[in-house]
């Protein structure tokens, strides 16, 4: 799995250098990634709309589904990626630190199983 080769850092420096070779740091305002991040999302959750939990096996087992899905989290993850460039957000120090406060928040002990008291 590629996932355990790539480092943040490289994937962010990658889309970083697509977006220069483009001269498109000039769109890439917080406010415009901020917009695009929630627009590629939409696009993500389209695959999902009217299925029903008991058909996820189904679109899981469809090669031609699961293409489309994989272009749209890859979407939303470049313009997370381009978000916290455009922000000078540690993307793995924020995600300890949010971790750290769902610990604490969400106990194992209290929330096992579960997600509301």
């Amino acid at each position: 799995m590629k996932d355990q080769e790539t480092t943040v850092g490289e994937l962010r420096r990658m889309f970083a250098r697509f977006v220069a070779e483009r001269n498109w740091e000039q769109f890439h305002d917080p406010k415009n990634l901020a917009s695009s991040i929630a627009i590629e999302t939409a696009e993500l959750m389209e695959h999902f709309q009217w299925v029903r939990s008991d058909q996820l096996d189904a679109v899981r087992n469809d090669p031609k589904q699961m293409a489309a899905i994989r272009e749209e989290i890859a979407d939303v993850f470049a313009f997370v990626l381009a978000f916290a460039n455009s922000m000078d957000i540690d993307l793995s120090a924020a995600i300890e630190d949010k971790m750290v406060k769902n610990a604490q928040k969400y106990p194992a002990e209290r929330y096992y199983g579960r997600y509301k008291e």
